[in-house]
Order: structure tokens, then C-alpha cells, then sequence
């Protein structure tokens, strides 16, 4: 049934929460007013939203934080009410005061209670009065590195230093000894108050083989608290969610029950109106201790979403129009198991860089059977270097864990970004993981596993010979392609080779030490039969797909069982193959043609020893050197920022600064030359 509770709300935010939110007004009957930045004029957020309003120019320090041009904003269009989404001002306690204060709704919880749990020490008395699991700790605020010294000895190591206003890994050190101990006091203290304006420290046990593990909740104006399950949220990396799943592997019922009252317990002490999370660290042992609590609809809300039925945004609407929760505890269903990827433009084999850009191609797997994707952009689409990196969330619901692994899985191979770089990639290799298919992970999954970084060959093919085989069947269809053309001379029509011989390398991506794999196609009753030839022997694949030379997906049936996505391209004389994380290459020859290559010259890379060049696309804020100087190695060259993100190019070796190429504000490509030296 639909309802106006409000006529109309306006969304503080960008990108795919304001998309996400505006859907949910929309199908309640609600018009929404979105608001952009100079940068977002041309965002999926304006467009969809029934009016638009510019809050100011692309820095969202000039933007989407002012509040008195968001506030501004909802007196001109007549919104009622303001829902935040999450980052920007929804845990801003200062801006859901200004907003009661001229009479708009604030969609979240009343700002006493963004108050309350927004300071880590004060939150976490708050916990304790409310009989809430608080990790072991010292919660007054340390003065200096020898107290700290002497407190950790106390609790005993090891000793997490925390900030009180840190957040997202910021103002965050791990202790084992006296040492370390005194000198990440300071380092902590010093990169709270610089990030934070708040240098207050805090030090508190450290929980061995942890999990994240966060229990969502609900409350209402008239009293009453649900909690809806819990999200396991430890892949991460540098304390960022990568993947999240609601059910948690590792909870059992009894301490899923006891977390849930103990979240309910703390938002009732803080008279908790909306949706918030409550966040807990999760022992081995399944000992759990709190967190924090985020007073705000998290990103990863839609697995809670999946598993309930609920819509969250809905339910905050209605929570903040006065309204009573429709449901009570026992009424929660628990259904299946959702997981959540969240996509960003990054580059996983450049350390995780930045990537902006135009969206050239963007396709994202269909919504059905399970498969939802919450983005906010679109193919053709900018993505600007002022925000975060989230292109979309892909979220899948599946009957049990490895149903919803399995539809994850799918859905990533089918997942079409070109234009920029994305994390794809990473995230498919990660659902292949043994470690993560059998839910025996931590926190420390991601360092552990990939300590060198995410390389090429960072995931090897199930089976080499697979893509093998479907290399060949690419080049057959071309050749099938070619065939047909008008014009050949009657008795000297195109004949399509039946052997062939892939040169691929040792090394993925690479033609040195060139690996030579003969196979042979037999074509019949729409059955591509590839024998893949190996020193093990020769492997069958019957192929049966309706692939076009052109498509970017590959979807085929091979030897009876197998259905398979893999994302295909042809690239000058290359095949390219993505399955499964697996990067694949290879040339597809003829016999002779393969002879024949062997004895082509190999192309070397240029020399680029004497040249600064910008690992990422993003704006050159800094210029550290001038021509003429010398520099050591090590010495802080210049600096680059993207995406919330600042990287400090620093020298590899000594040498003399010949020119400089680029100037303090200039936008820089990926490999634009910055500095040459002598």
C-alpha cells in the first residue's frame, strides 16, 4: 500500500546510497530532490530524482558537507525531510540539530544519540552501564607515551591505541611490547589530530583471530527495538569492507541471541530512533566485545535486507514520520544467505590505486535470480576524482552460503566495467579462496593470504586447459565470422583450419619463455569439440554457446555439466580470458604461424629509470623539488589526490632534477610524465 507520510524528502548525498534511497521514495509515493556538485551534473542520482538543486563546486568540503546550502536547499524545494545515507553529514550530530532546529525532519536518529555513540570513550561507558561485552581497556583519555606504556603492561599485550574520533583504520596501532607501545602512542595521537582535529588516545585489549562482526538494529519514537541479525564483515583490507554476508559462518544461534539483545540493550540506553549498527570485534573463542556503534544505514545494509524481507530505507522513513514498527521480534524471518561485493574503481594490480574516468562500457549482470545491484552510475558516465571509489554493490541471496558463493561467483564474471579499472578482478579471486568457501577467516584474511599485493598470477586457473580450449573456440568463431563475407571467388572459398597452436607464457599476461599448446576443433550439431594437447596428455572440452565475435561475455556449456561465464576480448592479435579472477592470454596461430613467431624480435618496454610518472589518474597537489636539484633516494618527490585518497611519489635512487612536466593543480593520467631527471 502506499503512503506519503512525507510528500517530499530531499537525499544529502551522491552516488549509489542516493539511488538507493530515492527508489525506495519513489515506490512509497514520496518526491525526492537530489543535490549535486558541480562535478555530479550529469550523476544517475539527478537524473532520477523528481528535482535537483547544485550545492556548490566539486570538492565536497565546498558541497555536499555545507550544511546551510543542503538546509537551503530543502526551504526552496518544500522537502520535509532530509535523509543522509551514509558519510557526508549522517553522523554529523551538529547537522541533524540545524535540521530539527529549522523545523525539517532529520531521516536517522535524534542527534543526542549520534552524540552519545559518536566519541569511542564515551560510548563505551555508555556501553558498560548498559551490561554491553566492552573489550578490557584503560577508557580515560592517556596523556603520554609512558602511561601508555605502563597501561598496556596492565591489560597486557597485545594492546590496540585507538583514537576517540578515529574511523576507518585512522588513528589505529597494534602493540606487542613496551616499544611499540610507546612509539604508536604517538604516532596515533599525532594522526588523530591531524585527521580529526581530536588527539585523544585510548588503549584497550587486542582480541587474536578476530572477526567483524556487526549486529543491525531498529528502533521507533514509541519505544520499541528490534534487532535484525547480524553481517560478518572481515574481508577487509587496510580496515575497509570488502565482502560482507548476513548470516555470519561462524555465529551459532545462542551467540547470535545474545549479541542481538546486548545491540538492543545499547540503543535502548541512548533512546535509539532509526536504523543503526552495532558493531562488535568477535574472538576465536566467539567471546564478542563492542565496537562501536554507527548511527546511520550502513553500506552494507542490503544482506539484512535479503535475509528479512525489510526494507531499511523504508522503515527509517517511516520511523522518522512518527510511525510504530509494523513487526516485533519473533516476527523477523531469517532467510538464506545474502552476500554483498562492493565494486570500486581501483586498480588491484597497481596496490589498489584510484581509476577515474569515463565509464565506456559498463554492464552489470541482470537482477534476477537472486542478483541485485545498487549503483549510481551508468555506461558513458564520469567517475570523478573528488569522492569515494564505490561504482555499485553487487548482492546476491542464495537458499544457503555456498548457493549464494556460487550466484556471487556468476554474477562477477558477467560484471562488464571497461573504460576505468575495477576490483572484479580481486573479488572473484577471493570467493575462489579455500579459506573464504569454508568461512575459516579473520580480519587478517586479506594480509595474510596476499602479503605482496593482488598480482596477475595472484589466482591460477582451475583448469589452464579450459581456457585453452575456449581461446581456440574464439578463434574458430572469428574464423566463422570471416568466412561468410561476399565476394570470394567460387572454388576458392575461405577453408577454416582445424589445428592450431596457442603460444602463451609463463608468466600471465606475458610472452617471454613461450609456452606452445597445439589443439584441434571439430565442429558438429552445434558442438565445438577443442582437444587441448599438453605434455599430461590431451584434454576434450565440448563447447556449446551462442557467442558473437564483439561480446565482452562469454557464456557456454562445456562437456555436458560445466555453465560458464568468462569475460572474452580480442586485443590487436591477443585473446584475453578473465574466469574466475584467472587472467588468461594467449596468441592463436596456425602451425606455421606459430613457427614463425618464434622467430619475431621482442618489443622491450621503454626506459622509464629516469622519469616520475603518476601511478594513477588524479590532481597534482604538490611539487616537493624544483630543475637543478638533487635528490636521494627515498626523498619525497610530489603528491597526487584521488578519491579521499593521497599518495606521496617519492625518489627510487639519487639523482639531478632535468625538468619538471607538470604543474601543482594539474589533472594527470595514468603514466603522465611528471618529473625527468639528468
Amino acid at each position: 500500500m502506499k503512503t506519503t507520510l512525507f510528500k517530499k524528502i530531499l537525499i544529502a548525498n551522491r552516488g549509489e546510497i542516493a539511488c538507493r534511497v530515492i527508489k525506495t521514495a519513489k515506490r512509497m509515493g514520496i518526491e525526492t530532490v537530489a543535490v549535486f556538485s558541480e562535478a555530479d551534473r550529469e550523476a544517475r542520482h539527478v537524473q532520477l530524482a523528481d528535482e535537483a538543486v547544485c550545492i556548490g563546486p566539486a570538492p565536497s568540503r565546498e558541497s555536499y558537507l555545507v550544511m546551510d546550502r543542503i538546509i537551503q536547499a530543502c526551504k526552496e524545494t518544500g522537502a520535509q525531510a532530509v535523509h543522509p545515507g551514509y558519510g557526508f553529514l549522517s553522523e554529523n550530530e551538529q547537522f541533524a540539530r540545524r535540521c530539527e532546529e529549522e523545523g525539517i525532519v532529520f531521516i536517522g536518529p535524534k542527534f543526542a544519540a549520534i552524540a552519545a555513540m559518536g566519541d569511542k570513550i564515551a560510548s563505551k561507558k555508555l556501553a558498560m552501564e548498559a551490561k554491553v561485552n566492552t573489550i578490557p581497556g584503560f577508557n580515560e583519555a592517556i596523556d603520554s607515551p609512558d602511561v601508555a606504556v605502563k597501561i598496556a603492561k596492565d591489560i597486557g599485550y597485545p594492546v590496540m591505541i585507538k583514537a576517540s574520533a578515529g574511523g576507518g583504520g585512522k588513528g589505529l596501532r597494534v602493540a606487542h611490547n613496551d616499544q611499540e607501545a610507546f612509539e604508536g602512542f604517538a604516532a596515533c595521537r599525532t594522526e588523530a589530530l591531524n585527521s580529526f582535529g581530536d588527539d585523544r588516545v585510548f588503549i584497550e585489549k587486542f582480541v587474536e583471530g578476530p572477526r567483524h562482526i556487526e549486529i543491525q538494529i531498529l528502533g521507533d519514537a514509541h519505544g520499541n527495538i528490534v534487532y535484525l541479525w547480524e553481517r560478518d564483515c572481515s574481508i577487509q583490507r587496510r580496515h575497509q569492507k570488502v565482502i560482507e554476508e548476513a548470516p555470519s559462518p561462524f555465529i551459532d544461534p545462542a551467540t547470535r541471541k545474545a549479541m542481538g539483545e546486548q545491540a538492543v540493550a545499547l540503543a535502548r540506553a541512548v533512546n535509539y530512533q532509526s536504523a543503526g549498527t552495532v558493531e562488535f570485534v568477535v574472538g576465536k573463542d566467539k567471546s564478542f566485545y563492542f565496537l562501536e556503534m554507527n548511527t546511520r544505514l550502513q553500506v552494507e545494509h542490503p544482506v539484512t535486507e535479503s535475509i528479512t524481507g525489510l526494507d531499511l530505507v523504508e522503515q527509517m522513513i517511516r520511523v522518522a514520520a512518527g510511525e510504530k514498527l509494523s513487526f516485533t521480534q519473533d516476527q523477523i524471518k531469517l532467510d538464506g544467505w545474502s552476500m554483498e561485493c562492493r565494486i570500486n574503481a581501483d586498480d588491484p594490480f597497481r596496490n589498489f590505486l584510484p581509476s577515474t574516468g569515463r565509464l565506456v562500457k559498463y554492464r552489470p549482470p541482470a537482477e534476477e535470480n537472486g542478483v541485485r545491484v545498487d549503483t549510481g552510475v551508468y555506461e558513458g558516465g564520469e567517475i570523478p576524482m573528488y569522492y569515494d571509489s564505490m561504482i555499485a554493490k553487487l548482492i546476491v541471496h542464495g537458499r544457503d552460503r555456498m548457493d549464494a558463493i556460487h550466484k556471487m561467483r556468476h554474477a562477477l564474471n558477467q560484471f562488464v566495467i571497461r573504460g576505468i579499472h575495477s576490483n572484479i578482478s580481486f573479488q572473484a579471486a577471493l570467493l575462489q579462496h579455500p579459506r573464504f568457501v569454508s568461512g575459516d577467516f579473520t580480519t587478517g584474511f586479506i594480509p595474510e593470504e596476499y602479503p605482496n599485493g593482488f598480482q596477475r598470477d595472484s589466482v591460477q586457473p582451475a583448469d589452464p586447459n579450459r581456457l585453452a580450449a575456449l581461446a581456440t573456440f574464439m578463434r574458430t568463431r572469428y574464423l566463422e565470422y570471416i568466412q561468410v563475407i561476399d565476394g570470394q571467388l567460387p572454388g576458392h572459398e575461405m577453408q577454416i583450419a582445424k589445428k592450431f597452436v596457442l603460444v602463451t607464457g609463463k608468466q600471465v599476461g606475458s610472452m617471454n619463455d613461450p609456452i606452445n599448446i597445439p589443439t584441434r576443433v571439430e565442429h558438429k550439431d552445434g558442438v565445438y569439440s577443442v582437444y587441448v594437447e599438453t605434455a599430461e596428455g590431451i584434454s576434450r572440452y565440448d563447447i556449446i554457446s551462442e557467442w558473437r565475435p564483439g561480446q565482452i561475455v562469454l557464456n557456454a556449456t562445456i562437456n555436458g555439466t560445466q555453465s560458464i561465464s568468462a569475460q572474452v576480448e580480442r586485443r590487436g592479435i591477443r585473446y584475453h580470458l578473465v574466469l574466475d579472477g584467472a587472467q588468461y592470454e594467449c596468441i592463436v596461430l596456425s602451425p606455421l604461424g606459430a613457427e614463425l613467431q618464434a622467430r619475431m624480435p621482442v618489443k622491450l618496454p621503454p626506459d622509464t629509470s629516469k622519469m616520475v610518472l603518476s601511478p594513477m589518474p588524479g590532481l597534482l597537489t604538490k611539487i616537493l623539488v624544483h630543475a637543478g636539484d638533487h635528490v636521494t633516494a627515498g626523498q619525497k618527490l610530489a603528491t597526487i589526490e584521488a578519491m579521499k585518497m593521497e599518495n606521496t611519489l617519492s625518489a627510487l635512487q639519487d639523482g639531478v632534477v632535468s625538468e619538471i612536466l607538470a604543474k601543482e593543480g594539474d589533472s594527470l593520467a595514468v603514466d603522465q610524465i611528471i618529473i625527468r631527471f639528468e
